[in-house]
């Protein structure tokens, strides 16, 4: 991940967890209409309808992207800080139960920690192409998310063009069940997806998902971008500790995605009374559902 260059005074606020004077910062009395990001990585953090008067001399927002900030008693248990998701940038700190807003809760954050970005250069939509074993679950979980606009199944990661699902199938053609993620990063953070996508699989198990084995069904991640692939190497050095094995998640750059016949496409939907659907994808749908709030 690539960090901006940062001046002496945001080096104060955002990576030695200063804080600005109050009524000083840019943004405090800021309206226009766009999103705030992180001043240090560019990750989005607020959109600008999150944004609202309090008074308390730094600019308040009453909701964040979700999965774009991380919360964490201070060191004197007395206030929450919260962080930049992506590369724990100071930001401020969150306070709850002053019924400012209906949502009742106050994102206090530096001015100096963001960066604003008018809607009109705002990217709308990103992708990333996710596999972690039969792709019908993997589908399933993911269109649950807010944030997420379509999920598409499909084959990559191999080399033989225009595969077929009896190709896959075979092992013989090195692609791999795979679901095309298109999201908002404005509504939901790329960290997000991939929390829920760790969390939907397991990623130590080479070749393999519970009883579906084979090439086919390996986890990998094929990535639209270089910065993107940099994220999501950190995402896993990041979480390799919450398993007792190895992860054996393959990340690498798409070349090219093929979708998957008709009958595939948001199958668990069409489809709830199966056995399969019944026994191996509704349970943990209710899983995927309780980590996400």
């Amino acid at each position: 991940m690539r960090l901006n260059k940062l001046t002496l005074e945001e080096k104060r606020v955002i990576q030695e967890k200063g804080t600005e004077a109050p009524f000083t910062g840019m943004y405090e009395k800021h309206k226009e209409t766009g999103v705030y990001v992180c001043r240090q990585c560019n990750a989005y953090l607020y959109r600008s309808t999150y944004k609202f008067e309090s008074n308390c001399g730094w600019p308040s927002f009453d909701e964040e992207i979700v999965g774009s900030v991380k919360k964490a008693l201070d060191a004197d248990k007395r206030r929450t800080e919260i962080t930049c998701a992506r590369c724990s940038g100071h930001l401020g700190h969150v306070f709850e139960g002053e019924k400012l807003t209906d949502k009742n809760i106050r994102h206090c954050v530096n001015s100096v920690s963001m960066k604003f970005i008018d809607q009109k250069d705002v990217v709308t939509d990103s992708s990333i192409y996710l596999g972690g074993g039969c792709f019908w679950c993997i589908e399933a979980f993911l269109n649950i998310l807010p944030g997420v606009e379509s999920v598409v199944s499909g084959y990559a990661g191999g080399d033989k063009k225009n595969p077929t699902y009896d190709d896959v199938c075979s092992g013989k053609t090195g692609h791999a069940e795979v679901v095309r993620v298109i999201f908002s990063p404005v509504q939901i953070s790329l960290e997000k997806i991939l929390k829920i996508f760790f969390l939907s699989h397991n990623p130590t198990t080479l070749n393999r998902q519970g009883g579906d084995i084979g090439t086919q069904y390996r986890s990998i991640i094929l990535c639209d971008s270089l910065m993107q692939k940099e994220i999501v190497e950190k995402f896993i050095q990041k979480i390799m500790f919450n398993f007792t094995d190895v992860i054996v998640t393959e990340v690498k750059m798409l070349n090219v995605f093929y979708k998957a016949e008709s009958y595939h496409q948001n199958y668990f939907k069409n489809n709830p009374e199966k056995a399969y659907c019944q026994v191996i994808i509704a349970p943990k749908i209710e899983k995927i559902k309780n980590n996400f709030k």
